[in-house]
């Protein structure tokens, strides 16, 4: 039993050592494999440091744990990107103004570097003004999405105007003769009258006359009405009937006519009748008063129905039509209201205030609008049946131009130009531009339409700077090996009138004085020239100096000067100084000089 123990123990004190030692023995018992490790390792990135994973601002320079037990993660260099190299360089307030190099505006601001991958193009036929905003951005700047959709637009239209009175319900009582107001019935503004009620009597002697005149009318008729000749009853009848006819044409009342015709007997006062019911708006003449046709009575009014003079803008106007229902209300009123039709779109405008006059008439059996009461009106216009629409706050306006910025992806926005119809309650009409199911932009479009409007200039100067590249052609190949010269002839050239006899020797010899403006003829090759019919007979050199001309590599060897006439070539005084020796074996030249 002891043997056994002894054993047991042996074979654990054996365990544990080789649990404790193997990590000192491994390298001695299997060299390879350490080193394969430490070429991995040593193939790897190296980390920077360590960080705490639960508190990101501890680190350690070595590997660690935390209290927890877990270990800090590595932290690597990132990898160093490759230098790009801007295209140009934009002013950062005026995205026109550019720069080859580095440079900053007015302001001190630094112009901003684009860059070839900044200006280029996932999708070849996006437009330009594209916009590319990570998701993140896009959450945070608050950009809301909305669909274009179909609705039914209806719009109430808000106005406001002033009761009038009908005027096919208004009348002005005029006399239709001289004469003074005997008496007056009606005598305040505002009273009620009924139709047939009388308003004043009216004294007027031509009334008077023409009432005895219709008495007389009357006898003769009676007189003559059994005479034998019909012609003498049938004019003692019209006689009667114009005499009547005048008292009516006087604006007599029919039964004042008809008393006249039963009493016989002639009314110093006359009656002027209301024509209708209504209310009396105005008086022109007091009792006593001498009146004439033109002096106008009364105006009387029926405010039965009265009419609503609102002032519609512009804009709203495509909304009303004829016959459009209107509900009116009135802070005098309280929650009373009244409902009306658009019976009239008047064909002109305000100047001052740039509406539109619209009438609306309403039914007032009881009374309540007054004349030139202000009241608020409000008009169900017609609606549109499933128009295209989008929220008003998509709309960016600019003022000569109208666009949308249409969502093709998420973060990608295409701005596009539409044509709008009317609007109503937050939403507007789209007429062009959009289809139902698409998704616009509704907010942060301030943003979205500057960096839009960046990317758009940008992308024109790109192709402005393309097509200037493509102008601006190479001339490296240009050649002149082709040109043909072989008619080139000089047999015609007729010097006869040549002379230098103007020329003063100061001035040439100022021209030879100077280096930079002597002729240089070194390298001219006058070996095809054809001078065979030159001449120059008219040519003075007497005052030629040509001291200072360089001719040292002229070559005329092949010069054809056979019919040359020189006969009247004047030489006398030139000078020929010494000749002076060309090199490289060609000919000499003198210097000649004038005395």
């Amino acid at each position: 039993m002891n043997k056994n123990l002894i054993a047991t123990g042996t074979a654990l004190a054996i365990g544990i050592g080789l649990g404790i030692g193997w990590p000192h023995l491994q390298p001695l018992l299997m060299p390879e494999a350490n080193g394969m490790a430490q070429t991995v390792e040593a193939s790897g990135p190296k980390p920077l440091f360590y960080r705490n994973p639960m508190n990101p601002a501890i680190t350690s320079p070595v590997p660690a744990q935390d209290e927890m037990g877990m270990d800090y993660i590595p932290v690597y260099a990132d990898k160093p990107k490759a230098e790009r190299k801007p295209l140009f360089y934009r002013n950062p307030m005026n995205p026109a103004i550019t720069s080859p190099v580095a440079a900053q505006d007015e302001m001190g601001m630094d112009y901003i570097p684009v860059y070839a991958d900044d200006e280029a193009s996932s999708d070849a036929d996006e437009p330009a003004g594209t916009v590319k905003i990570d998701p993140v951005m896009v959450q945070n700047i608050g950009v809301r999405i909305a669909p274009v959709e179909r609705r039914d637009l209806v719009r109430s239209i808000r106005a406001s105007g002033r009761i009038t009175v009908d005027e096919t319900l208004m009348s002005r009582i005029h006399p239709r003769t001289e004469g003074w107001v005997e008496a007056q019935m009606v005598s305040r503004i505002g009273d009620q009258v009924r139709k047939g009620e009388d308003l004043l009597k009216l004294y007027s002697p031509q009334l008077v006359t023409s009432q005895q005149e219709y008495l007389l009318a009357l006898d003769n008729l009676a007189a003559l009405k059994d005479s034998p000749f019909e012609d003498i009853r049938r004019g003692a009848e019209e006689m009667a009937v114009s005499a009547e006819q005048r008292l009516r044409l006087l604006d007599m009342p029919k039964h004042e006519v008809q008393a006249l015709k039963e009493r016989r007997q002639v009314q110093r006062a006359v009656a002027i009748e209301s024509p209708f019911d209504g209310v009396v708006l105005a008086i022109g003449a007091r009792e006593g008063q001498y009146i004439k046709p033109g002096t106008e009575l009364y105006r009387l009014a029926d405010l039965s129905e009265v009419w609503m003079i609102a002032d519609v803008y512009e804009y709203e106007l495509p909304w009303i039509s004829v016959g459009d229902q209107a509900s009116l209300s009135s802070a005098a009123l309280g929650d009373k209201s009244f409902t009306g039709t658009v019976a009239y779109i008047y064909p002109y405008a305000e100047a001052k205030t740039r509406t539109v006059k619209v009438r609306i008439e309403f039914d007032n059996a009881d009374g309540l609008l007054k004349p030139d009461m202000f009241a608020n009106v409000t008009i169900g216009a017609s609606s549109r049946k499933q128009a295209v629409v989008v929220p008003s706050e998509a709309i960016v306006r600019s003022g000569s131009r109208e666009q949308v910025f249409v969502v093709r992806d998420a973060g990608k926005f295409e701005p596009r130009l539409v044509e709008l119809g009317y609007s109503s309650d937050g939403w507007v009409e789209v007429t062009s531009g959009l289809k139902p199911g698409e998704k616009v932009v509704s907010s942060a479009l301030f943003l979205i339409d500057s960096e839009s409007k960046l990317r758009e200039a940008t992308a024109k100067m790109m192709e402005s700077l393309a097509d200037n590249d493509t102008a601006a052609a190479p001339m490296d190949d240009l050649s002149m090996d082709s040109a043909e010269m072989e008619s080139l002839s000089m047999d015609d050239m007729v010097m006869d009138s040549l002379t230098m006899d103007d020329i003063s020797v100061g001035e040439l010899e100022a021209q030879s004085s100077s280096p930079t403006e002597t002729p240089l003829m070194d390298s001219m090759n006058m070996d095809s020239m054809n001078m065979d019919s030159m001449s120059m007979d008219s040519m003075s050199m007497d005052s030629t100096n040509m001291d200072s001309t360089n001719m040292d590599s002229t070559n005329m060897d092949s010069t054809s000067m056979n019919s040359t006439n020189m006969d009247s070539t004047s030489m006398n005084s030139t000078n020929m100084d010494p000749p002076v020796t060309a090199s490289d074996g060609q000919h000499t030249e003198g210097a000649m000089k004038h005395d």
